[in-house]
């Protein structure tokens, strides 16, 4: 058995962060991009301000779920929601519109990571139900400011490029509180660091 002093202890962590260290500069920051039907989405993800929510988004298009999922709830001149990966993938035999914006995916569901960023124009949320910890899957995009969400939604990401494709969304009215009847839809989501 190996005896772990403190100079053994830091010549180990000295050595993990020197391993460690040129992997995560070689992938810069994570970048969610949205390949849509008029364009696409870039997305900066900010790892750094919520972790559990980059990493569950990360998860979820790495395995291809967000691919087919409509834009079930866009809102002129607030916001534009999709995610669903149950209910709203319209490329799967499943799909049922009525039920998209009901569901997530089979992870459990994130806690909230409240942060100082505010959500102007472009900024990207989790969506929730009434409990401030029900983020799963389901995300917004805000198309102008609504910083009345401040401190009570997370803020995840923040659109770098694209929103000319965001603003191009089949919108849905307003006494429907948004709801699509013939939404748009995530051609393909894809994960690249930049």
């Amino acid at each position: 058995m190996i005896k772990l002093t403190r100079r053994t202890f830091a010549a180990l962590a000295l050595s993990a962060t020197l391993f460690a260290a040129p992997a995560f500069a070689q992938e810069g920051a994570p970048h969610l991009i949205l390949t849509l039907e008029d364009g696409v989405v870039d997305i900066e993800l900010l790892p750094e301000l919520a972790p559990l929510h980059v990493e569950r988004i990360v998860t979820l298009t790495e395995q291809g779920l967000y691919d087919g999922v409509v834009f079930h709830r866009v809102i002129d001149g607030f916001m534009a929601q999709t995610g669903d990966v149950r209910n709203g993938n319209a490329d799967s035999p499943d799909y049922d519109l009525r039920m998209a914006g009901t569901g997530g995916s089979e992870l459990p569901n994130v806690q909230a990571e409240f942060n100082a960023e505010s959500f102007v124009r472009g900024a990207v949320g989790a969506a929730r139900s009434q409990d401030p910890n029900s983020f799963n899957s389901q995300f917004f995009i805000t198309t102008d400011d609504a910083t009345f969400l401040n401190g009570q939604y997370t803020v995840f990401g923040k659109v770098v490029s694209g929103m000319d494709a965001v603003d191009a969304l089949e919108q849905g009215p307003q006494e429907q509180n948004g709801a699509v009847a013939n939404p748009d839809k995530i051609v393909k989501a894809s994960i690249e660091y930049k």
